[in-house]
């Protein structure tokens, strides 16, 4: 016999199963990770400890990979972000490719289809420094060639959506 709950669980691509509950608490987790059980309970009508066995689960299950802190960019004298479209030498991701995540500049790491073979999410302190680490990128083995994008205003930044 089956719950309405196992009835409301649906299974995710990578075959975790989340009902709507898990999706409001992975909702209300990502607007702010500084609520307690008690009161992620109160906004879900669950007492703290069926919230705290949910949250221990979607960590389990690997839903939730990390709890993070967000940082402004600009204040930590980081305001210019850039994206960079990588062409490399071979399609195989080598261990000189993967001396880019040693550059703190380089906030994350793409393998793409299209034109260029790697995506570059990058924040610097100014062009100067977007130029030296384009330099240090090319210094590496393997890499043939770069494309920079700069962001002038960004609208929207944000983690995958828990809803379905």
């Amino acid at each position: 016999m089956t719950s309405g709950t196992d009835k409301d669980r649906k299974k995710s691509c990578a075959g975790t199963t989340l009902d709507a509950t898990d999706r409001k608490l992975l909702a209300l987790l990502s607007e702010d990770a500084r609520l307690t059980y008690a009161e992620l309970g109160k906004r879900l009508h669950l007492s703290a400890p069926a919230v705290h066995e949910r949250a221990k689960r979607l960590r389990q299950d690997g839903v939730v990979k990390a709890t993070v802190v967000t940082m402004d960019a600009a204040k930590l004298g980081r305001p210019l972000l850039a994206f960079v479209h990588v062409d490399t030498t071979s399609w195989m991701v080598t261990r000189q490719l993967l001396q880019l995540e040693e550059l703190p500049d380089i906030e994350e790491i793409h393998t793409v289809t299209g034109e260029s073979a790697m995506l570059l999410k990058v924040r610097t302190r100014d062009t100067q420094s977007l130029e030296r680490l384009l330099e240090r990128i090319h210094s590496i083995e393997g890499f043939a060639g770069t494309r920079s994008y700069i962001a002038l205003t960004t609208y929207l930044e944000r983690g995958p959506s828990p809803s379905v």
